[in-house]
């Protein structure tokens, strides 16, 4: 859609870091919403961002956690119950045609494909449409393709709503992480952000457990234990839809989009709800912001921003995004199929092992999350980055000359991811908060679109071919790719990285709608 006819805004402040955020006028208690000039583009003068940013932690806080980060769950759930049920639907008897490789494989790429498809186009919408009507859109397309998935009779109907359900989770990264970061206070921004996206790592859990139950024969016959696994993830997201329903809109979108009295309302209602539950008034604002409202930003405009204003933002978004994705998507996709080749595990005990690492993996965003708040940005993204890539290089080394047991293996993935997920999960974070608040969402949708696709489409497919052809070298040559791509990350979060711990939104990018004083 074209951009907006309203008059350019100012362009952002130069790198490597803005200046103060707008507007240092001291709001008065709850705020204004000054407004001029007529209909949905007037000028508004706000202070609801410095409103959201000084709330103390509250019940409705973790109402938005519930509501809106337990989606990763279902993910999670996804990508582990296909891993771990690929053995199964290749047997004789699955009631579908179709081979280990091809679900690892060709399966596992269209369910990326699907995700960055879904980020892309619900990532315009969310921007345009609002965060709120967006989750609850994004979250419906993912329940009606995972219950088709379970009703899969032949390997096109399987690829086609694995592509879909994809589709449907891309659509929730665009909606989720640009929701969270503009509704969580900057204080807490980094360690929710983290956990939130760590959470996956539950669903992992979940799925891992679930399909050791699930592929045991002596309680489902071979072809329905899979189905109900997938009809398990529809009554989870049936549970977070009805929750989800109370999770308000960013007021920091209802202000850019000539909803400022909203804004205001929610804010003042929210604000009231939290001094009953502490008993003691809020502080007042510290400063106020003005805003030349608009109904829609352009495509031109937002590539003009991220690509010409902040170049090297892009560079270190892309760069975190291609490293975890190919580590988790091209690795992760195949660990079931490592384990049954080369260590004669069966498959219907894979999910045990499974179950260990992903508990490595959301314990890393749960004990490091603060850090990424407190020590700062730049050294946590780095070090977790680079840090789990050497860790790697020693797994694969280890892998290839014959020294670890599935066991071993497993404990070294545990060791590895625990840093690896807290990298991975501060990449979401990065790109939501770096860039302007008019491209949040798309922002997230293109680097999660363009990384992944690089790392997650590519990754699962070569991936699949390397771990099927049962020579160690071929596997420790994926390792080693992995792994070089997450330390070249770390080194330029080392450089790029910005200083955004503790600080607004707007000051760590000026909004385009911005009037300077």
């Amino acid at each position: 859609m074209a951009a907006s006819s309203t008059p350019a805004a100012p362009p952002p402040p130069p790198e490597p870091e803005p200046g103060p955020g707008q507007g240092s006028g001291q709001g008065s208690g709850q705020g204004s919403g000054r407004a001029s000039g007529p209909g949905a583009e007037a000028t508004v003068t706000t202070a609801v961002p410095a409103r959201l940013d000084r709330l103390p932690w509250s019940r409705w806080h973790w109402m938005i956690v519930i509501g809106l980060g337990t989606v990763w769950i279902l993910d999670g759930l996804e990508v582990t119950t296909v891993g771990n049920i690929a053995g199964r639907l290749s047997e004789e008897g699955s009631g579908l045609a179709i081979s280990s490789a091809q679900v690892t494989g060709i399966a596992a790429a269209l369910y990326v494909a699907g995700a960055c498809a879904g980020a892309l186009f619900f990532g315009r919408l969310t921007d345009k449409f609002g965060r709120k009507k967006l989750f609850m859109v994004t979250l419906a397309v993912y329940l009606g393709a995972t219950a088709l998935t379970a009703l899969s009779f032949d390997a096109w109907w399987f690829f086609l709503f694995r592509f879909l359900t994809g589709f449907g989770i891309g659509g929730e990264y665009a909606a989720i992480n640009s929701a969270i970061d503009e509704l969580i206070p900057s204080k807490y921004r980094g360690r929710v952000d983290l956990i939130i996206n760590g959470s996956y790592w539950l669903g992992a859990i979940g799925g891992s457990l679930l399909s050791v139950v699930m592929l045991n024969t002596d309680i489902f016959p071979k072809d329905l234990g899979w189905r109900l696994t997938f009809a398990m993830g529809v009554v989870l997201g049936l549970v977070i839809l009805l929750v989800r329903r109370h999770v308000p809109e960013s007021p920091r979108w209802q202000f850019i989009h000539g909803r400022s009295e909203e804004a205001e309302a929610l804010v003042s209602s929210v604000e009231r709800e939290i001094e009953r539950e502490k008993g003691a008034p809020l502080p007042p604002p510290d400063r106020e912001i003005t805003i030349h409202q608009r109904k829609s930003i352009g495509f031109g405009l937002i590539a003009k921003t991220v690509f010409r204003d902040y170049p090297k933002r892009a560079t270190l978004g892309l760069s975190l995004f291609v490293g975890q994705a190919f580590l988790y998507n091209a690795i992760t996709f195949g660990f079931g199929a490592i384990l049954t080749k080369f260590y004669d595990v069966p498959s219907g005990s894979t999910g045990y092992y499974f179950a260990v690492i992903a508990a490595g993996n959301f314990l890393g965003p749960l004990f490091l999350g603060k850090l990424f708040d407190t020590v700062g940005r730049r050294i946590m993204i780095s070090s977790t980055y680079i840090v789990s890539g050497v860790l790697l290089f020693v797994t694969a080394w280890l892998f290839d000359r014959g020294s670890l047991s599935a066991a071993t293996l497993t404990a070294c993935w545990c060791v590895v991811l625990f840093f690896a997920s807290a990298g991975a999960s501060s990449a979401y974070l990065t790109v939501s908060e770096i860039f302007p608040m008019e491209t949040r969402a798309m922002a997230i949708a293109f680097f999660y679109a363009i990384g992944t696709a690089a790392g997650g489409i590519s990754g699962p497919l070569i991936f699949a071919k390397l771990t099927e052809s049962g020579v160690v070298g071929d596997t420790v040559l994926a390792f080693q790719i992995g792994a070089g791509l997450m330390c070249a990350a770390g080194l330029v979060a080392a450089v790029f990285a910005v200083k955004a711990e503790r600080r607004s939104l707007e000051d760590i990018a000026e909004p385009l709608s911005s009037v300077k004083a």
